[in-house]
């Protein structure tokens, strides 16, 4: 009898695709957190680098810039936006420019004018939510978010910066690095009060603040020469301060190429950067600068490019509002290494008043570790 339901002999089923489990490919492996393990900063910070997310972020910050730091040969620009020195986060940057992570400022205005507030010893106070605007108006407490600036700490800056551009050569143009440099020294010379501008004179570092007239600082200086104008007219009752104005000699081109020969002094280049705005931007665009100049004037020159970037900004990029763009985005026009030739960056997107002083903290304690190493090899 022939058997009609012939047996067929099916193959074992093949798996669809080999699956791998990571090792062959050299794959990062992560680790719990355990706050039971963590002793210091820089076990917090190294511990948060193993797991994700922003956590993950913020040690691969804390890796670039004690890379960055470390570098004999890289000239570390820092720039700062947002209400940082108000969010009293100035001694953070002091502490960073005595540690060597700094080696040039740049800077929104409103951020050294109200670390002034700080420098000079006044005070800054958390804001009452209760406490409408307009009743704040009346008092002279300027809001910024949860916080006040004092108009009266304002109006003692004012005479503070009055006194110093009174010592500056009026025949010549000045700059935003002049101005920051002789408040530093003025400020070194009051005492040991601890300060940004004091601590980057006393530290060779410049400071530039390239949208300058966009700040106190800059309302200073426009008053400062008013006032002259003022005298020269005695008490003639018909001056009108706004008629009547005349521009200090200052000369924004002077900051711009004091920044474009700092940054050839060295090979590599680092830029730690917290908020975006001009101040990144600004110190960005050095790169594509030279590129043009030896482009347009047909002249061989260095193509500077950072090699090194860490970023502390809230902003996600489709917002529009990352001023400066994202480092990949930067390597389009030759402002970045790419990562490809050697090009370490790493961008936290947090509020910075909470993983800036993590960063710097972490990275301190990494620093004295090596130096201990260092004291006992010799």
């Amino acid at each position: 009898m022939s058997d009609r339901h012939p047996h067929h002999h099916h193959e074992p089923p093949r798996a669809v695709r080999d699956l791998s489990d990571g090792v062959e490919d050299q794959l990062v492996p992560l680790t719990a957190l355990d706050p039971l393990q963590i002793n210091s900063f820089d076990d917090l910070v190294t511990a948060m680098g193993r797991t994700a997310f922003s956590g993950r972020s913020l040690g691969e910050a804390c890796d670039v810039l004690t890379e960055m730091t470390l570098d004999p040969e890289c000239l570390i620009v820092a720039t700062f936006s947002g209400a940082m020195t108000v969010a009293k986060m100035g001694l953070v940057i002091v502490r960073m420019i005595e540690a060597g992570m700094i080696h040039a400022i740049i800077s929104t205005g409103a951020l050294m004018a109200h670390g002034l507030s700080e420098a000079v010893g006044l005070t800054h106070y958390k804001a009452n939510p209760n406490v409408p605007d307009e009743a704040l108006f009346q008092k002279g407490y300027n809001r910024v978010y949860d916080t006040l600036e004092m108009e009266k700490n304002l109006n003692t800056i004012d005479e503070f910066v009055r006194a110093q551009l009174d010592k500056l050569d009026p025949n010549v143009p000045w700059s935003s690095e002049m101005i920051c440099r002789q408040l530093g020294k003025a400020l070194a010379e009051m005492g040991d009060s601890p300060g940004i501008l004091r601590s980057a004179y006393l530290h060779n570092v410049p400071v530039y603040v390239p949208a300058f007239t966009d700040s106190e600082m800059g309302l200073d200086v426009a008053v400062w020469k008013l006032r002259q104008i003022h005298a020269q007219h005695g008490n003639d009752p018909n001056f009108d301060p706004f008629k009547h104005a005349a521009p200090p000699a200052y000369n924004p081109f002077l900051d711009l190429l004091s920044y474009a020969k700092l940054i050839g002094t060295k090979k590599k280049l680092g830029i730690f950067t917290i908020g975006g705005g001009v101040p990144r931007n600004w110190a960005q665009q050095v790169g594509p600068f030279y590129d043009i100049v030896g482009h347009r004037l047909g002249v061989e020159v260095e193509h500077p490019r950072f090699q090194y970037g860490v970023r502390i900004c809230p902003e996600p990029v489709h917002w529009g509002g990352l001023s400066g763009c994202t480092y990949s985005e930067g390597v389009s026009w030759g402002k970045f290494v790419p990562p490809n030739e050697g090009g370490r960056y790493a961008e936290v997107y947090a509020d910075a008043t909470v993983a800036w002083p993590l960063i710097v903290r972490a990275v301190l304690e990494r620093l004295e570790k090596r130096r201990g190493k260092a004291a006992e090899a010799k």
